[in-house]
């Protein structure tokens, strides 16, 4: 008798861990308060994280998550995100899906109909570092404008990565000057070509190892990207393709411009993250109850 009621115990314990475990929606429940310092007007935005990967420092996707959910709720965002690729349910009010996770290219039959149905409804999506790496770049160009092939050398590993920014008067890279970051940059591409991506910046290939005979070519890491699925809305990209240092998202060039990248690809003021003033709290009386 005892050892069938642990067993009943412990179905209904991994029952409801699994519960527990599955993604829920970021829609507000009816009567629940709100963080104090969210933004109920502000745009939403979901962010696509993986485990970790690579050595310490680097594709730190969880950390992502953790910090860039708090950067952006700061900022006037309302954030909701995962460990996984998003639902359709999750993308059913989300303004822009900003992932950061390797060889995001390998999809689901559900995660890629669901990517597809959010980018027709004008849904904007923010690509960083490896995550247009999988198995069919000239499919994953078509969403972001560029993506590479998992399987080949086709990035530098960590080297000095100079940029030239190209586009000086584009509001997205308004404080951008022509850095050189710790961090790898990524070549042999495929590129969308109808319409063709809005170069931003780039970088020469410095001459490590795996650059091989790229040493030299100058190829864009940081571009914009205005497209139209068939029978779909307009849609806009952006993307970074550094990453590989997780401090380089704490540079404050780097991060100013990815907030104003993050609002563009939304449709929303490209200055809407950066210029947006959280409420002061008001400090309230000891032990009054407040919070």
């Amino acid at each position: 008798m005892r050892l069938r009621s642990s067993i009943v115990l412990s179905v209904i314990l991994g029952a409801a861990l699994c519960l527990w475990l599955l993604p829920s929606p970021a829609q507000q429940v009816p009567g629940a308060p709100r963080p104090w310092n969210q933004n109920p007007n502000g745009m939403h935005i979901y962010l696509q994280a993986g485990l970790k990967t690579h050595f310490e420092g680097q594709h730190d996707y969880p950390q992502f998550l953790a910090d860039w959910s708090k950067i952006l709720t700061n900022h006037g965002a309302i954030v909701d995100g995962a460990l996984h690729q998003p639902t359709a349910e999750d993308l059913a009010h989300t303004d822009v899906l900003v992932i950061y996770k390797g060889d995001d290219g390998y999809m689901t039959d559900s995660a890629k109909s669901a990517l597809e149905d959010f980018v027709k409804r004008g849904g904007g999506i923010v690509s960083l570092h490896d995550s247009l790496c999988g198995p069919d770049p000239a499919y994953f160009a078509t969403l972001v404008g560029g993506a590479k092939k998992h399987g080949e050398v086709n990035y530098t590993l960590g080297a000095e990565i100079p940029y030239t920014i190209v586009d000086k008067t584009n509001p997205i890279m308004q404080g951008m000057s022509d850095i050189t970051i710790y961090d790898e940059a990524f070549f042999n591409m495929t590129w969308s070509k109808d319409p063709p991506i809005h170069v931003l910046a780039t970088a020469v290939i410095p001459g490590t190892p795996s650059a091989g005979k790229h040493k030299g070519e100058v190829v864009p890491q940081i571009w914009t990207y205005e497209h139209t699925l068939p029978g779909g809305l307009p849609a806009r990209a952006f993307v970074w393709m550094q990453g590989h240092t997780y401090a380089n998202f704490a540079n404050p060039q780097i991060q100013g411009m990815l907030l104003r990248g993050i609002a563009w690809a939304a449709k929303h003021p490209v200055n809407e993250l950066v210029d947006y003033k959280p409420p002061v709290r008001k400090t309230p009386l000891p032990y009054s109850g407040a919070r």
